[in-house]
């Protein structure tokens, strides 16, 4: 803007600053552009808990999946007399068909690695089809042979396919575990495999159920083999598939994976401390009806 031409000599420099300040003013008021905000950058989530570290890669399951925890005395009495640890694997895995007849072998080397400069006796005494109440009733006779320190047990597999009437075999697995502990002798029961085919039938996951109630009940670790098998099943097109072969059997890569399982099961449960007392429950279960 021009100086009016008819201002006095001595006001024009005043005039001039005026006019700066009103020109200042006036760009003042013209509105600025806002800043755009920086994206948000939504990163995954966090909470997702990894698989345990301690297993092969194509093993790998989160620990919450994988096992429950409960103390293992007669296991730790053994380790504390250095002697070796004598262990009674019963199940169908442990029937010694096929790829099974590796699994004793597997399990064996997997606990000797865990449990390093301890000697360990894996005896396999499975039967291919064999229900809950027949294990039961070959324990003892297996029990006074072998004169075990633990019984891993893989059971409901078959009580689930054949259709065993879920009250005896919650009967049949509860009388068996008791008896067991009954002679100071630890018990790991590993609960049934699981498949995509059977996995929304309702009575098969009442037998999974089952297990998972007699193991919080009378306080023995559980390794969730169907959880565990599900979960890896998920992280492949081919489902479980890479884990079984034929007949409903668990290939070399699933017995691989379930021995390292159990073992992780084993290894954790002798860090319990021992108690005085027996500790509570991990939860409460209706308990099965008594034994006839």
């Amino acid at each position: 803007m021009a100086l009016p031409q008819t201002a006095p000599p001595g006001l024009r420099p005043l005039l001039a600053a005026a006019l700066l300040l009103a020109a200042a003013g006036a760009r003042a008021e013209e509105p600025q552009p806002v800043p755009r905000p920086a994206p948000t950058v939504i990163s995954p989530p966090t909470t997702a808990e990894p698989g345990d570290a301690s297993l092969s890669p194509e093993c790998r399951v989160p620990g919450s999946q994988l096992y429950t925890l409960a103390k293992l005395r007669a296991v730790k009495a053994a380790l504390k007399e250095k002697r070796p640890v004598r262990v009674l694997s019963i199940g169908g895995t442990s029937a010694g068909l096929g790829a099974s007849a590796t699994y004793p072998v597997k399990l064996e080397t997997a606990l000797e690695r865990s449990l390093p400069d301890v000697d360990i006796e894996v005896e396999a005494r499975g039967l291919q089809g064999e229900i809950a109440s027949g294990a039961a009733e070959r324990l003892r006779s297996m029990v006074a042979e072998l004169e075990p320190d633990l019984v891993v047990w893989q059971v409901g597999t078959h009580d689930a396919l054949s259709r065993v009437e879920l009250s005896a075999f919650a009967d049949a697995l509860d009388d068996a575990v008791r008896w067991i502990k009954s002679h100071d002798i630890d018990v790991v029961l590993v609960d049934p495999q699981y498949t995509a085919s059977l996995a929304d039938d309702a009575y098969y996951n009442d037998v999974v159920r089952t297990v998972r109630t007699v193991a919080a009940r009378e306080q023995v670790p559980l390794v969730q083999r169907y959880e565990a098998m599900r979960y890896l099943a998920g992280r492949t097109d081919k489902g479980e598939g890479h884990m079984l072969g034929r007949q409903f059997r668990l290939n070399d890569l699933g017995l691989r994976c379930m021995a390292e399982h159990v073992t992780r099961a084993i290894t954790l449960s002798l860090l319990q401390q021992d108690g005085g007392a027996r500790d509570a429950p991990a939860q409460q279960a209706e308990k099965p009806a008594a034994p006839r």
